[in-house]
């Protein structure tokens, strides 16, 4: 029966996500790890380190993370899987590493700030993306929003799910112990252009798969979701993708955007600076708070494609 543990964990992650009044009385799982990572930033990495130091030591930072993340998955998980219903509660541990009903209800949010103004829906987008929102107009609000959602359904969903699948709690943790240290540390910023180099590179070999996966479900969802075009959104993910400089962002950000008729990507601005990055898709890049809707229309199609696929892929090993 545990086969069913990430089917049974995408279903109770879906319907309950994470209770705030959980994260106020003791946080959350990817709070802690990036607590662990910002002591280790703090402690190994030190200004004026030249390429090899600053790598050998981000290296460093990286292999303490994932062992600390193991040492607790680890027996926790084994420990579990001695009980006879273990696997239930290890299945709702998980859900703390999902994140597909927090990332529906922050794009919602964008769309219904965005419906009553601009002010609102550029405060909304704030708390999901990175770029200066004041320099957002409509179109760009709406932009924003629908880029995070595509990106944030390989990373946020399908990437964590994919590891939970093939190797339970510890699979799950380790990776998101990776991706939030890209997170903080994988920028190529002054500070941690050397030190953040190994945990950026891990980050795109564990994303290689899962991006590519759920440019293939978006497909997918394609086909049932209204208005979407499942045949646009792979023609886009193979034409587009590689334009993206990351070598995983691209897919599920260019399937969108051909599913759905939308040009996304394009120049943005991140602290004043202007930044110029490739479009993705061939259609309209005007986009409306309606256009919000119609993404998140796709998006919960996705979930239940995932869902479907990791059911019956759970159903056929079981038998």
């Amino acid at each position: 029966m545990e086969i069913f543990l990430a089917p049974l964990a995408l279903l109770i992650e879906r319907q309950f996500g994470y209770p705030m009044r959980l994260i106020r009385a003791i946080g959350h799982p990817v709070i802690w790890q990036g607590r662990l990572i910002g002591l280790l930033d703090a402690r190994f990495n030190r200004p004026g380190m030249g390429k090899r130091a600053g790598r050998l030591r981000g290296v460093l930072m990286l292999v303490l993370l994932m062992a600390a993340t193991l040492a607790v998955t680890l027996p926790l998980s084994f420990a579990l899987r001695l009980l006879p219903f273990g696997w239930v509660v290890e299945a709702i541990l998980a859900t703390s590493l999902l994140a597909q009903k927090e990332l529906g209800r922050a794009v919602r949010a964008v769309g219904d700030g965005l419906s009553r103004s601009l002010a609102e829906g550029r405060e909304a987008v704030s708390h999901i993306v990175g770029r200066d929102p004041e320099a957002l107009d409509e179109a760009g609000v709406a932009r924003a929003a629908i880029e995070s959602l595509a990106e944030s359904s390989s990373d946020g969903v399908v990437a964590p799910l994919f590891f939970l699948m093939l190797f339970g709690l510890p699979g799950i943790a380790l990776y998101k112990a990776v991706n939030t240290a890209d997170s903080m540390v994988g920028h190529k910023t002054e500070r941690h252009l050397h030190f953040g180099w190994a945990s950026a590179r891990f980050d795109d070999v564990l994303n290689w798969v899962p991006a590519r996966l759920t440019a293939l479900a978006i497909a997918g969802a394609a086909v049932f979701a209204r208005g979407a075009d499942p045949e646009a959104a792979w023609s886009s993910a193979l034409r587009d993708a590689k334009k993206h400089e990351s070598p995983n962002a691209g897919w599920p950000e260019a399937a969108f955007a051909g599913a759905l008729g939308f040009a996304l990507g394009g120049p943005r601005q991140y602290g004043g600076a202007l930044i110029d990055l490739p479009r993705f898709g061939e259609g309209r890049s005007e986009l409306l708070a309606a256009d919000i809707y119609k993404a998140l229309e796709l998006y919960w199609t996705l979930l239940n494609v995932v869902l479907g696929v990791t059911l019956a892929i759970a159903v056929i090993v079981w038998l």
